[in-house]
């Protein structure tokens, strides 16, 4: 039998939850138990979401973190480890957009999209696993860590190329931590959705080149957050317990060719 409430009493820090995505998840993660850490660059969105996911009867927490900063993580996981607990589930859900087309990137955005999008990813999970391991969630198999990817890291997405390289680049990187973490018991996994309206990309649905390509995808239409949502908690859950190194691509057909 399936638990009603399967992360009752984790600790889930979900980054970039702000607004999109990133906030979905949280809420998503508390209806189903968990204590939420909420990390963004923007405290005050931050500290509304967690209001509301508190009215509705979860348990959330707010703390400032841009994740480019390396040196910030480790002393606001630190934090966080103090103040809620010891993490069990790391959502990697931070990212830009990267727009520009190949001509035209110049290194200052190639270099910020890598910080938040690449960098970013590894040494949060890097400062998860840490204290995983020190703190005995790894060794009693309870370490979960989601890299939120993309289509973008096994598809092209014109348009986006450094987008591309760096959700590719995430791609491999979970297979790497996988494989270096397995015998640690930290499953580390990453969900590839589709083209779901965020922040980041509606503004470019609205207009007549994003209608077009809506009408491109095989359904003719954008994915809710909702629909990710099984595929999450899989992998954040008890389900992930023999899944590590897995690409799990959410996306309504987009990708098909």
């Amino acid at each position: 039998m399936v638990a009603e409430r399967p992360l009752e009493g984790k600790v889930a820090l979900v980054t970039g939850a702000s607004g999109g995505l990133g906030a979905h998840f949280a809420r998503v993660l508390a209806d189903n138990g968990a204590s939420v850490v909420l990390t963004a660059r923007r405290a005050e969105r931050l500290v509304e979401v967690a209001e509301e996911i508190s009215r509705a009867g979860g348990a959330a927490h707010a703390y400032a973190l841009d994740v480019a900063d390396a040196a910030a993580i480790a002393p606001c996981f630190e934090r966080v480890q103090a103040e809620v607990g010891p993490i069990s589930i790391l959502i990697n859900n931070a990212g830009v957009g990267g727009e520009g087309r190949a001509l035209d990137l110049t290194p200052e955005a190639w270099d910020h999209t890598f910080a938040v999008n690449v960098k970013g990813v590894f040494f949060c999970a890097q400062v998860a696993a840490r204290q995983m391991i020190e703190s005995g969630v790894a060794e009693a198999g309870e370490g979960r860590i989601v890299n939120i990817a993309s289509i973008a890291s096994h598809t092209v997405l014109p348009g986006l190329p450094a987008y591309c390289a760096s959700k590719a680049a995430v791609a491999m990187l979970t297979k790497s931590l996988a494989r270096e973490w397995a015998r640690r018991r930290i499953a580390v996994n990453a969900l590839c959705p589709g083209y779901v309206e965020t922040d980041i990309n509606a503004e470019w649905f609205r207009t007549e080149g994003g209608r077009r390509q809506i009408e491109g995808f095989p359904r003719r239409r954008l994915m809710e957050a909702g629909d990710l949502d099984a595929a999450l908690l899989m992998l954040a859950g008890p389900a992930a317990q023999a899944i590590t190194g897995t690409l799990v691509t959410v996306d309504d057909g987009q990708s098909l060719p």
